[in-house]
Protein backbone atom coordinates (compact mmCIF):
# COMPACT_ATOMS: atom_id res chain seq x y z
CA UNK A 1 0.00 0.00 0.00
CA UNK A 2 1.05 3.57 -0.57
CA UNK A 3 1.51 5.75 2.54
CA UNK A 4 -1.76 7.51 1.70
CA UNK A 5 -3.62 4.18 1.46
CA UNK A 6 -2.10 3.02 4.75
CA UNK A 7 -3.16 6.27 6.41
CA UNK A 8 -6.77 5.81 5.31
CA UNK A 9 -6.88 2.27 6.66
CA UNK A 10 -5.08 2.99 9.90
CA UNK A 11 -7.14 6.02 10.89
CA UNK A 12 -10.48 4.27 10.25
CA UNK A 13 -12.36 3.69 13.50
CA UNK A 14 -10.06 5.88 15.62
CA UNK A 15 -11.36 8.49 18.04
CA UNK A 16 -8.46 10.91 17.56
CA UNK A 17 -5.10 10.99 15.78
CA UNK A 18 -2.50 13.66 16.62
CA UNK A 19 -1.83 14.17 13.93
CA UNK A 20 -2.72 12.54 10.62
CA UNK A 21 -0.16 14.79 8.93
CA UNK A 22 2.59 13.55 11.25
CA UNK A 23 1.54 9.94 10.72
CA UNK A 24 1.65 10.35 6.95
CA UNK A 25 5.14 11.83 7.21
CA UNK A 26 6.28 8.84 9.26
CA UNK A 27 4.68 6.39 6.82
CA UNK A 28 6.62 8.06 4.01
CA UNK A 29 9.94 7.30 5.75
CA UNK A 30 9.93 3.91 4.06
CA UNK A 31 10.87 1.97 7.21
CA UNK A 32 8.85 -0.12 9.65
CA UNK A 33 7.45 2.15 12.36
CA UNK A 34 7.59 1.15 16.01
CA UNK A 35 4.00 0.97 17.26
CA UNK A 36 3.58 0.91 21.02
CA UNK A 37 0.65 -0.54 22.92
CA UNK A 38 1.07 -0.65 26.69
CA UNK A 39 -1.01 -3.00 28.81
CA UNK A 40 -1.18 -3.36 32.58
CA UNK A 41 -2.20 -6.96 33.32
CA UNK A 42 -4.25 -6.15 36.42
CA UNK A 43 -6.53 -9.13 35.66
CA UNK A 44 -5.82 -12.52 34.04
CA UNK A 45 -8.47 -12.32 31.33
CA UNK A 46 -9.28 -9.81 28.64
CA UNK A 47 -12.62 -8.99 27.03
CA UNK A 48 -13.54 -7.63 23.62
CA UNK A 49 -13.24 -4.06 24.89
CA UNK A 50 -9.50 -4.68 25.36
CA UNK A 51 -9.17 -6.03 21.82
CA UNK A 52 -10.07 -2.73 20.11
CA UNK A 53 -6.51 -1.42 20.56
CA UNK A 54 -5.04 -4.87 19.81
CA UNK A 55 -6.94 -4.98 16.51
CA UNK A 56 -5.47 -1.60 15.53
CA UNK A 57 -2.00 -2.83 16.45
CA UNK A 58 -2.63 -5.87 14.26
CA UNK A 59 -3.47 -3.58 11.34
CA UNK A 60 -0.10 -1.90 11.67
CA UNK A 61 1.55 -5.31 11.93
CA UNK A 62 -0.11 -6.56 8.74
CA UNK A 63 1.22 -3.48 6.92
CA UNK A 64 4.77 -4.42 7.87
CA UNK A 65 5.28 -2.24 10.93
CA UNK A 66 6.84 -3.36 14.22
CA UNK A 67 4.34 -4.10 16.98
CA UNK A 68 5.75 -3.41 20.44
CA UNK A 69 3.59 -4.86 23.22
CA UNK A 70 4.70 -3.23 26.45
CA UNK A 71 3.80 -5.18 29.58
CA UNK A 72 3.51 -2.83 32.53
CA UNK A 73 4.89 -5.21 35.13
CA UNK A 74 6.05 -2.16 37.10
CA UNK A 75 3.20 0.28 36.42
CA UNK A 76 0.57 -2.39 37.11
CA UNK A 77 1.78 -2.57 40.71
CA UNK A 78 0.69 1.07 40.99
CA UNK A 79 -2.47 0.93 38.90
CA UNK A 80 -3.54 3.29 36.14
CA UNK A 81 -5.73 6.05 37.65
CA UNK A 82 -7.21 6.95 34.23
CA UNK A 83 -10.97 7.23 34.46
CA UNK A 84 -10.96 6.13 38.08
CA UNK A 85 -12.91 7.75 40.87
CA UNK A 86 -10.78 6.06 43.53
CA UNK A 87 -7.28 4.69 44.02
CA UNK A 88 -6.76 1.23 42.54
CA UNK A 89 -5.87 -1.54 45.00
CA UNK A 90 -2.16 -2.42 44.67
CA UNK A 91 -0.97 -5.70 43.14
CA UNK A 92 2.24 -7.57 43.85
CA UNK A 93 4.70 -8.15 41.01
CA UNK A 94 4.09 -11.91 41.25
CA UNK A 95 0.35 -11.35 40.78
CA UNK A 96 1.04 -9.13 37.78
CA UNK A 97 3.35 -11.69 36.13
CA UNK A 98 0.78 -14.47 36.55
CA UNK A 99 -1.84 -12.23 34.93
CA UNK A 100 0.60 -11.26 32.16
CA UNK A 101 1.06 -14.88 31.10
CA UNK A 102 -2.64 -15.46 30.35
CA UNK A 103 -3.12 -11.90 29.08
CA UNK A 104 -0.45 -12.30 26.40
CA UNK A 105 -1.71 -15.78 25.44
CA UNK A 106 -5.08 -14.21 24.67
CA UNK A 107 -3.52 -11.19 22.94
CA UNK A 108 -1.72 -13.53 20.54
CA UNK A 109 -5.06 -14.76 19.29
CA UNK A 110 -5.02 -11.39 17.49
CA UNK A 111 -1.35 -10.50 17.06
CA UNK A 112 1.34 -12.45 15.20
CA UNK A 113 3.54 -13.56 18.10
CA UNK A 114 6.58 -14.11 15.89
CA UNK A 115 6.43 -10.49 14.73
CA UNK A 116 5.67 -8.90 18.10
CA UNK A 117 8.34 -7.40 20.33
CA UNK A 118 7.47 -7.84 24.01
CA UNK A 119 9.07 -5.54 26.56
CA UNK A 120 8.59 -5.08 30.32
CA UNK A 121 8.88 -1.60 31.82
CA UNK A 122 10.23 -3.05 35.04
CA UNK A 123 13.45 -3.64 33.09
CA UNK A 124 14.24 0.08 33.28
CA UNK A 125 12.23 1.38 36.21
CA UNK A 126 13.71 -1.11 38.67
CA UNK A 127 17.21 0.07 37.70
CA UNK A 128 16.52 3.76 38.34
CA UNK A 129 18.16 5.47 41.27
CA UNK A 130 16.17 7.86 43.42
CA UNK A 131 18.18 10.72 41.93
CA UNK A 132 17.10 9.69 38.42
CA UNK A 133 13.47 9.50 39.54
CA UNK A 134 13.66 13.02 40.97
CA UNK A 135 15.15 14.32 37.72
CA UNK A 136 12.33 12.67 35.76
CA UNK A 137 9.72 14.21 38.07
CA UNK A 138 11.26 17.65 37.64
CA UNK A 139 10.19 17.66 34.00
CA UNK A 140 6.49 17.72 34.87
CA UNK A 141 4.55 20.23 36.96
CA UNK A 142 1.78 19.59 39.45
CA UNK A 143 -0.39 21.97 37.42
CA UNK A 144 0.04 19.69 34.39
CA UNK A 145 -1.01 16.63 36.38
CA UNK A 146 -4.08 18.38 37.77
CA UNK A 147 -5.24 19.18 34.25
CA UNK A 148 -6.32 15.56 34.03
CA UNK A 149 -10.08 15.40 34.34
CA UNK A 150 -10.14 12.40 36.68
CA UNK A 151 -7.63 13.99 39.08
CA UNK A 152 -9.46 17.33 39.00
CA UNK A 153 -12.83 15.66 39.59
CA UNK A 154 -11.56 13.74 42.59
CA UNK A 155 -9.86 16.83 44.01
CA UNK A 156 -13.00 18.96 43.64
CA UNK A 157 -15.04 16.22 45.30
CA UNK A 158 -12.69 16.09 48.27
CA UNK A 159 -11.54 12.57 47.40
CA UNK A 160 -7.96 11.58 48.05
CA UNK A 161 -5.31 11.39 45.33
CA UNK A 162 -2.26 9.42 46.36
CA UNK A 163 1.09 10.84 45.26
CA UNK A 164 2.13 7.60 43.58
CA UNK A 165 -0.84 8.00 41.19
CA UNK A 166 0.68 11.24 39.90
CA UNK A 167 3.70 9.20 38.83
CA UNK A 168 1.70 7.04 36.44
CA UNK A 169 1.47 9.42 33.43
CA UNK A 170 5.18 10.22 33.82
CA UNK A 171 6.12 6.55 33.79
CA UNK A 172 3.90 5.77 30.81
CA UNK A 173 5.49 8.69 28.99
CA UNK A 174 9.00 7.49 29.82
CA UNK A 175 8.14 4.07 28.38
CA UNK A 176 7.81 5.77 24.99
CA UNK A 177 11.29 7.23 25.36
CA UNK A 178 12.78 3.86 26.25
CA UNK A 179 11.31 2.03 23.27
CA UNK A 180 11.58 4.98 20.86
CA UNK A 181 7.92 4.71 19.86
CA UNK A 182 6.79 6.23 16.56
CA UNK A 183 3.11 5.75 17.37
CA UNK A 184 1.32 4.96 20.63
CA UNK A 185 -2.13 3.37 20.64
CA UNK A 186 -4.50 3.64 23.60
CA UNK A 187 -8.08 4.27 24.63
CA UNK A 188 -9.56 7.76 24.82
CA UNK A 189 -8.87 7.71 28.57
CA UNK A 190 -5.15 7.45 27.75
CA UNK A 191 -4.87 10.72 25.80
CA UNK A 192 -3.23 12.70 28.61
CA UNK A 193 -0.67 9.97 29.34
CA UNK A 194 0.31 9.59 25.68
CA UNK A 195 0.77 13.34 25.33
CA UNK A 196 3.19 13.24 28.28
CA UNK A 197 5.17 10.72 26.23
CA UNK A 198 5.39 13.18 23.35
CA UNK A 199 6.71 15.87 25.67
CA UNK A 200 9.37 13.61 27.18
CA UNK A 201 10.48 12.36 23.77
CA UNK A 202 10.91 15.95 22.60
CA UNK A 203 13.06 16.75 25.66
CA UNK A 204 15.21 13.70 24.89
CA UNK A 205 15.73 14.84 21.30
CA UNK A 206 13.62 12.03 19.84
CA UNK A 207 10.95 12.40 17.13
CA UNK A 208 7.60 12.70 18.88
CA UNK A 209 5.23 9.78 18.73
CA UNK A 210 1.91 10.05 16.96
CA UNK A 211 -1.06 9.81 19.33
CA UNK A 212 -3.71 7.32 18.21
CA UNK A 213 -6.59 6.88 20.63
CA UNK A 214 -9.37 4.37 20.10
CA UNK A 215 -13.00 4.65 21.25
CA UNK A 216 -14.00 2.82 24.40
CA UNK A 217 -16.25 -0.04 23.34
CA UNK A 218 -19.74 -0.04 24.82
CA UNK A 219 -20.72 -3.25 26.54
CA UNK A 220 -23.70 -5.48 25.81
CA UNK A 221 -26.01 -3.01 27.58
CA UNK A 222 -25.13 -0.40 24.94
CA UNK A 223 -24.63 2.27 27.61
CA UNK A 224 -21.53 1.81 29.76
CA UNK A 225 -18.08 0.81 28.54
CA UNK A 226 -17.46 -2.92 28.45
CA UNK A 227 -16.29 -4.04 31.88
CA UNK A 228 -16.38 -7.17 34.00
CA UNK A 229 -17.49 -5.07 36.95
CA UNK A 230 -20.59 -4.03 34.99
CA UNK A 231 -21.37 -7.57 33.84
CA UNK A 232 -21.75 -6.35 30.23
CA UNK A 233 -18.66 -7.97 28.75
CA UNK A 234 -17.74 -10.72 26.28
CA UNK A 235 -14.58 -12.48 27.43
CA UNK A 236 -11.98 -13.59 24.90
CA UNK A 237 -11.80 -16.90 26.79
CA UNK A 238 -15.59 -17.36 26.98
CA UNK A 239 -16.71 -20.72 25.59
CA UNK A 240 -17.74 -20.56 21.90
CA UNK A 241 -21.47 -21.01 22.54
CA UNK A 242 -21.37 -18.49 25.38
CA UNK A 243 -19.48 -15.95 23.26
CA UNK A 244 -21.88 -16.39 20.35
CA UNK A 245 -24.93 -16.09 22.60
CA UNK A 246 -23.67 -12.94 24.29
CA UNK A 247 -22.97 -11.29 20.94
CA UNK A 248 -26.49 -12.10 19.76
CA UNK A 249 -27.75 -9.80 22.53
CA UNK A 250 -26.00 -6.78 20.97
CA UNK A 251 -28.51 -4.16 19.81
CA UNK A 252 -28.93 -3.39 16.12
CA UNK A 253 -27.74 0.17 16.83
CA UNK A 254 -24.51 -1.05 18.45
CA UNK A 255 -23.80 -3.71 15.84
CA UNK A 256 -22.15 -1.30 13.38
CA UNK A 257 -19.58 -0.21 15.99
CA UNK A 258 -18.78 -3.83 16.81
CA UNK A 259 -18.22 -4.55 13.11
CA UNK A 260 -15.90 -1.56 12.72
CA UNK A 261 -13.97 -1.76 15.99
CA UNK A 262 -13.73 -5.53 16.40
CA UNK A 263 -13.56 -6.75 12.81
CA UNK A 264 -12.26 -3.66 11.02
CA UNK A 265 -15.02 -3.83 8.44
CA UNK A 266 -18.39 -2.30 7.69
CA UNK A 267 -21.67 -4.18 7.97
CA UNK A 268 -23.47 -4.86 4.70
CA UNK A 269 -26.48 -2.50 4.96
CA UNK A 270 -28.47 -4.52 2.41
CA UNK A 271 -28.64 -7.61 4.62
CA UNK A 272 -31.19 -8.41 7.32
CA UNK A 273 -30.06 -7.21 10.79
CA UNK A 274 -30.49 -10.69 12.29
CA UNK A 275 -28.30 -12.28 9.61
CA UNK A 276 -25.72 -9.52 10.11
CA UNK A 277 -25.69 -10.16 13.86
CA UNK A 278 -25.24 -13.90 13.38
CA UNK A 279 -22.39 -13.20 10.96
CA UNK A 280 -20.73 -10.85 13.49
CA UNK A 281 -21.02 -13.44 16.26
CA UNK A 282 -19.78 -16.23 13.99
CA UNK A 283 -16.71 -14.31 12.80
CA UNK A 284 -15.68 -13.24 16.29
CA UNK A 285 -16.20 -16.73 17.72
CA UNK A 286 -14.04 -18.20 14.94
CA UNK A 287 -11.37 -15.57 15.53
CA UNK A 288 -10.90 -16.56 19.16
CA UNK A 289 -11.71 -20.28 19.05
CA UNK A 290 -10.71 -21.49 15.59
CA UNK A 291 -12.21 -21.58 12.13
CA UNK A 292 -14.77 -24.30 12.88
CA UNK A 293 -15.99 -22.86 16.19
CA UNK A 294 -18.02 -20.01 14.70
CA UNK A 295 -20.18 -22.09 12.34
CA UNK A 296 -20.68 -24.71 15.08
CA UNK A 297 -21.81 -22.09 17.59
CA UNK A 298 -24.14 -20.59 15.02
CA UNK A 299 -25.69 -23.98 14.27
CA UNK A 300 -26.14 -24.60 18.00
CA UNK A 301 -27.77 -21.19 18.45
CA UNK A 302 -30.15 -21.88 15.56
CA UNK A 303 -31.05 -25.22 17.15
CA UNK A 304 -31.75 -23.60 20.49
CA UNK A 305 -33.54 -20.44 19.46
CA UNK A 306 -34.43 -20.39 15.78
CA UNK A 307 -35.71 -23.97 15.77
CA UNK A 308 -36.72 -23.83 19.46
CA UNK A 309 -35.38 -27.35 20.10
CA UNK A 310 -33.89 -26.64 23.52
CA UNK A 311 -33.99 -30.25 24.72
CA UNK A 312 -31.44 -31.26 22.05
CA UNK A 313 -29.27 -28.17 22.31
CA UNK A 314 -25.92 -27.81 24.05
CA UNK A 315 -26.66 -25.44 26.95
CA UNK A 316 -24.70 -23.98 29.87
CA UNK A 317 -25.24 -26.19 32.90
CA UNK A 318 -26.11 -25.24 36.47
CA UNK A 319 -25.77 -27.71 39.31
CA UNK A 320 -28.85 -28.22 41.47
CA UNK A 321 -26.52 -28.38 44.46
CA UNK A 322 -25.40 -24.79 43.85
CA UNK A 323 -28.91 -23.29 43.79
CA UNK A 324 -30.04 -20.90 46.56
CA UNK A 325 -31.74 -22.61 49.53
CA UNK A 326 -35.10 -20.81 49.31
CA UNK A 327 -35.80 -21.00 45.61
CA UNK A 328 -38.36 -18.86 43.83
CA UNK A 329 -38.83 -18.07 40.15
CA UNK A 330 -37.20 -14.69 40.82
CA UNK A 331 -34.17 -16.00 42.72
CA UNK A 332 -33.63 -18.85 40.23
CA UNK A 333 -33.75 -16.46 37.27
CA UNK A 334 -31.26 -14.06 38.89
CA UNK A 335 -28.94 -16.92 39.84
CA UNK A 336 -29.04 -18.44 36.32
CA UNK A 337 -28.31 -15.14 34.57
CA UNK A 338 -25.37 -14.43 36.89
CA UNK A 339 -23.89 -17.93 37.05
CA UNK A 340 -24.25 -19.05 33.43
CA UNK A 341 -23.84 -15.74 31.61
CA UNK A 342 -22.14 -13.34 34.03
CA UNK A 343 -25.08 -10.94 33.67
CA UNK A 344 -26.50 -9.15 36.70
CA UNK A 345 -30.22 -8.36 36.51
CA UNK A 346 -32.09 -6.33 39.11
CA UNK A 347 -35.23 -7.80 40.65
CA UNK A 348 -37.29 -5.08 39.01
CA UNK A 349 -35.83 -5.77 35.58
CA UNK A 350 -36.35 -9.53 35.95
CA UNK A 351 -39.97 -9.12 36.97
CA UNK A 352 -40.91 -6.53 34.37
CA UNK A 353 -38.96 -7.69 31.32
CA UNK A 354 -38.64 -11.45 31.74
CA UNK A 355 -40.95 -13.12 34.25
CA UNK A 356 -44.33 -11.37 33.89
CA UNK A 357 -43.90 -11.29 30.10
CA UNK A 358 -43.61 -15.09 29.95
CA UNK A 359 -40.00 -15.21 28.80
CA UNK A 360 -38.95 -17.36 31.75
CA UNK A 361 -40.01 -20.96 31.11
CA UNK A 362 -39.24 -24.33 32.69
CA UNK A 363 -39.44 -27.12 30.12
CA UNK A 364 -41.66 -24.88 27.99
CA UNK A 365 -44.03 -23.92 30.83
CA UNK A 366 -44.18 -20.17 31.48
CA UNK A 367 -43.30 -19.04 35.01
CA UNK A 368 -45.06 -15.69 35.42
CA UNK A 369 -45.23 -15.41 39.23
CA UNK A 370 -41.85 -14.14 40.48
CA UNK A 371 -42.54 -15.16 44.09
CA UNK A 372 -43.72 -18.69 43.32
CA UNK A 373 -41.64 -21.46 44.90
CA UNK A 374 -39.97 -23.81 42.44
CA UNK A 375 -38.23 -27.20 42.65
CA UNK A 376 -36.45 -28.00 39.37
CA UNK A 377 -35.10 -31.48 38.67
CA UNK A 378 -31.99 -32.72 36.91
CA UNK A 379 -32.36 -32.43 33.15
CA UNK A 380 -34.85 -29.56 33.28
CA UNK A 381 -34.30 -26.71 30.82
CA UNK A 382 -34.79 -23.18 32.09
CA UNK A 383 -35.34 -20.62 29.35
CA UNK A 384 -34.65 -17.07 30.51
CA UNK A 385 -35.06 -15.10 27.30
CA UNK A 386 -34.89 -15.50 23.55
CA UNK A 387 -31.11 -15.70 23.80
CA UNK A 388 -30.44 -17.29 27.19
CA UNK A 389 -31.26 -20.80 28.42
CA UNK A 390 -29.61 -23.26 30.83
CA UNK A 391 -29.83 -26.93 31.74
CA UNK A 392 -30.07 -28.01 35.38
CA UNK A 393 -27.92 -30.99 36.34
Amino acid sequence: MSPEQQLAQLTAGTAKVLSEKELLEKLRLGRPLRIKLGVDPTAPDIHLGHTVALEKLRQFQLLGHQAVLLIGDFTATIGDPSGRSATRPPLTRDEVLVNAATYTDQAFKILDKSKTEIVYNGDWFRKMTYEEILKLNSRVTLQQMLQREDFRTRLDAGQEIRLHELQYPIMQGWDSVEIRADVEIGGTDQLFNILVGRDLQKEEGQPQQVVMVMPLLEGLDGVRKMSKSYGNYVGVSDAPQEMFGKLMSVSDELMDRYYLLLLGEARDPSGHPMDAKKSLAEKLTSRYHGEEAGPAARADWDTRFSKKDLAAAELPEISLADLPAELTVLSLSAFAFQTAFGVEKSNGELKKQFITTGSVQLNGEKLTDPNSAISPAAGDVLKLSKKHAVRLV
